[in-house]
């Protein structure tokens, strides 16, 4: 649970970063926040890895829900456009790493069965 936990924090983290880096186009005080947000990323993302998540699925989730994230909050705080063709992408990018998560879980229950 605690692994899940770190890797929200590093996926919000990562987010805030990414949307202060919009914001800081006009307003530059807000490039701070993209410091302390995507140190803040990868310092939770490597403590997800130190609780002992494979690094290609959390590397996966992270990168999937920061960018399905960062394109819906755009939308919302920066009128970007998010077309039905960009949303059904993004479905995409989320199925893959759900596949690749589901992969991850049956490979270390059978790792488990043959030890």
């Amino acid at each position: 649970m605690k692994k899940w936990l770190l890797l929200a924090g590093a996926i919000i983290s990562e987010v805030a970063g990414s949307l202060a880096l919009q914001a800081g186009q006009d307003h530059p005080a807000w490039y701070i926040l993209v410091a302390i947000g995507y140190v803040g990323a990868f310092t939770l993302l490597a403590l997800v890895l130190r609780e002992g998540m494979a690094l290609g699925v959390a590397y996966g989730i992270w990168g999937a829900m920061g960018v399905a994230l960062t394109a819906l909050l755009a939308a919302l705080l920066f009128g970007q456009p998010l077309t039905g063709v960009m949303i059904l992408g993004l479905a995409l990018i989320i199925g893959g790493v759900l596949t690749v998560e589901l992969g991850s879980q049956a490979a270390q229950r059978k790792r488990e069965a043959s030890i």
